[in-house]
């Protein structure tokens, strides 16, 4: 199996479609650094795009279901032949599902005029197509473990149709239940996968070094338990995102999730970025919830959008760029350790998530704070684009 896999590898037309990574990694960095450059001028009235979406949920959109769907659609076609030992998807057949993605984001860009149902259509192409491809395998493969991973695929597809139905009727579709359907799936995809990922990459690191106190086995019955607190959580937030209720979920798995990365030994990993990003990128995951909480209990501190970032931004745009770096390292031979390049990528994405936090406390300032916000994310993704683009189009050469 596995020399076929490398032979079938070598014979893919062009080196980027010789991984499920390549493509999609490259693809969303680019999206993520372009789709901001946009969006700044967009939303302040300099340009406009000739899209039906208001520039709010155009930009909310392309983060959620355009960047986003890419890492997930790179991730997944990386993962699930080493979770299935399946033969990957590579090749031309590996081409035409990155030009589904690459179709969804023309469309959004060019839909003024489209009709909503086509562009919804082309837009979910790529989405549905992974969960086919995904689902095909894991069940050929038998890897019931995973069968969580297609039910959280299936929320996620149905939260983009929310998205475009809410947007062709009308309404503000970034605040509506597309969204957030959108963004509790990713929170809990993050808590599964990160929950699986941060505490063995720490361990093995930590072992590497001489071992000493490590990170908890992962899953056990807390981690259970915790999760689906989340899960609770999440669906409250959903339906009634400003309800009572809903803040006191918040709270409780704030302090569940805070408490299960507490015990992953994060504090100890302070040497190596690319391990302690891991821990970062989680611990987003609790200050979102104590931030939504916040809003209900606590209003008029500072605004939702903002304290919905801590999700978005940070916790979404963190891990997703950790996991980015660190599996393009990997994949391609290169040392499992963070240059100074890299380091710059995560302190810039930092600092976006920083501003973009203050600019929902400094509402007089709040343009200018979304501009300064943009322009580090656009040094974090163009600055992967650059730095990482050459090991994702060049063929794996170990160092």
């Amino acid at each position: 199996m596995a020399q076929t896999v490398v032979l079938r590898r070598s014979q893919a037309p062009w080196t980027i479609f010789s991984y499920g990574f390549r493509p999609f990694f490259l693809g969303a960095s680019l999206w993520a650094a372009l789709s901001m450059a946009l969006w700044i001028p967009f939303v302040s009235g300099i340009v406009v795009l000739p899209t039906a979406f208001d520039p709010v949920s155009w930009h909310a959109h392309e983060f959620l279901y355009g960047y986003l769907g890419a890492v997930i659609a790179g991730f997944l076609l990386t993962a699930i032949p080493n979770w299935t030992s399946r033969p990957p998807l590579i090749g031309w057949p590996l081409g035409l599902v990155f030009l589904l993605w690459v179709a969804g984001r023309v469309v959004m860009m060019f839909s003024m005029g489209l009709p909503p149902f086509a562009v919804a259509i082309v837009d979910l192409s790529l989405p549905v197509a992974i969960a086919v491809v995904a689902g095909n395998e894991i069940l050929a493969g038998k890897n019931w473990r995973n069968l969580i991973i297609l039910a959280l695929l299936a929320a996620f597809i149905l939260g983009n149709a929310i998205f475009h139905w809410e947007a062709a009727r009308g309404n503000f579709a970034a605040h509506g239940y597309g969204l957030r359907i959108g963004l509790g799936v990713t929170v809990m995809m993050i808590a599964i996968i990160g929950g699986r990922i941060v505490p063995l990459f720490t361990r093995n690191w930590l072992t590497r070094r001489g071992g000493g106190r490590l990170p908890v086995l992962p899953m056990q019955t807390f981690d259970k338990v915790a999760l689906l607190i989340l899960l609770a959580a999440l669906i409250a937030f959903v339906v009634r995102p400003a309800g009572t209720v809903t803040a006191l979920a918040l709270v409780l798995a704030g302090a569940a999730h805070t408490w299960r990365l507490i015990r992953w030994a994060g504090d100890r990993t302070v040497a190596e970025p690319l391990v302690w990003v891991l821990h970062i990128g989680y611990a987003f995951i609790p200050l979102g919830a104590f931030g939504l909480a916040g809003n209900v209990l606590v209003p008029d501190l500072i605004t939702p959008s903002a304290t919905q970032h801590l999700w978005m931004t940070g916790a979404i745009g963190t891990m997703t760029l950790a996991v980015m770096t660190r599996a393009t390292l990997g994949h391609t031979g290169q040392n499992l350790a963070a240059n100074a390049g890299t380091l710059c990528i995560y302190i810039a994405l930092l600092a976006a998530v920083a501003m973009r936090l203050a600019a929902g406390i400094w509402i007089d300032h709040a343009m200018w704070l979304y501009t300064c916000a943009g322009a580090a994310w656009f040094a974090a993704f163009g600055g992967f684009a650059v730095a990482y683009g050459p090991l994702l189009l060049r063929t794996k050469t170990p160092v």
